[in-house]
Formats: C-alpha cells, sequence, structure tokens
C-alpha cells in the first residue's frame, strides 16, 4: 500500500491469528471527541496519537451499520448529519439505502482505496468522512489542526503515524517474550 515502515522493537511476539472479538476494544465509530479522547488516554496514548493513528482509514471499508447514523434520521429534526456534504451523503444514502438488508453493503474509507495515503485527512476537511468518530477530529482546534496538517504533508502524516504505531505497540497487553534479546555467551 505505499505506507511508512519503521523499526519494530524486539521483544514482542507477532500474533499470528486474528479475532473478530479482538476489536470490541476499539473505539466505537460513533464515538464523539470526548469518548475518543478517554478511550485513547486509558491507553496511554494522547491527541495526536488519536490524529495520527486515525489515518489508518486510509485503507479499508465500511459497512453501512458502521455510519448509519449520518445519513438516517440523524436527529429529532434533521435526518441527514448536516457536517456531511451533501452529494457525498446522497452518495452515501444511495449505497445503503433505510433498512438495509444487504450485510455486504457499505463503502470504502477514503478514495484511493489501495494507497496508504493522507488523502483521508483531505477528504475530511472537505466534509466526506465516512464516521461520527472520523467527523469528531475536527471539533477541536488541537485534533483539527492537525488533521490540517496532515492533510498538506504526507511526510509530517506518515512521522506522526509511524511514532504512534511505535508507542501503541509498547502498551501493556501484549504478548511479550522477553525483555533483553541479547545473546548470553556461556
Amino acid at each position: 500500500s505505499g505506507g511508512p515502515t519503521w523499526q519494530v522493537p524486539t521483544g514482542r511476539k507477532d500474533g499470528r491469528i486474528s479475532k473478530a472479538a479482538d476489536t470490541r476494544q476499539l473505539p466505537a465509530p460513533v464515538f464523539n471527541i470526548t469518548q475518543l479522547q478517554q478511550s485513547f488516554s486509558q491507553r496511554g496514548l494522547n491527541l495526536g496519537d488519536l490524529v495520527a493513528l486515525s489515518g489508518g482509514h486510509t485503507l479499508g471499508f465500511a459497512h453501512c451499520s458502521s455510519f448509519e447514523n449520518r445519513i438516517h434520521n440523524f436527529n429529532g429534526s434533521v435526518d441527514i448529519d448536516p457536517s456531511l456534504k451533501s452529494t457525498f451523503a446522497a452518495t452515501l444514502r444511495n449505497i445503503c439505502p433505510e433498512h438495509n438488508k444487504v450485510r455486504s453493503a457499505g463503502t470504502t474509507l477514503d478514495s484511493t482505496t489501495t494507497a496508504f495515503d493522507n488523502a483521508y485527512y483531505k477528504l475530511l476537511l472537505k466534509g466526506k468522512s465516512i464516521f461520527s468518530s472520523d467527523e469528531a477530529l475536527l471539533s477541536t482546534p488541537k485534533t483539527k489542526a492537525l488533521v490540517s496538517k496532515f492533510a498538506s504533508s504526507q511526510e509530517e502524516f506518515d512521522k506522526a503515524f509511524v511514532k504512534s504505531m511505535i508507542k501503541m505497540s509498547s502498551l501493556p497487553g501484549g504478548q511479550e517474550i522477553r525483555l533483553d534479546c541479547r545473546r548470553v555467551r556461556s
């Protein structure tokens, strides 16, 4: 996908299986900025990490159930989230009509589906965010400034993403296999 590379710190064992149940610990796509900040801070991550790691949404797919709250019955007075660009909302409603029964229906998370790039941030600034949690990144001056910074510089996004990935990889809960990887001679 062309994303950045980094040295993975030693002492952790790579996972060999992926379980859907493990994703229950991830922040929900409907979280607001307060909920996102709380979720990240409970893991020792800050707002900078939140915005940088959200850039992972440059790759992936969203099922309708993850964003239908924004395109159908948004609140008591408005059907569509007013922060969505109207043409984009219409496209999403076409893909995910109300009472959609197709479990696989949905859309890619950004316009460059196979490239790890900063298009995600550019789309956020244009009112084309998929999740409420993506839109929430524009709700505080600090997070909005970071979104703008990453939208204007692939290099800045890559640097911040790598730093946050390394930080996240060192959080408790991983399968640490050794703390000292130096070879012991007898």
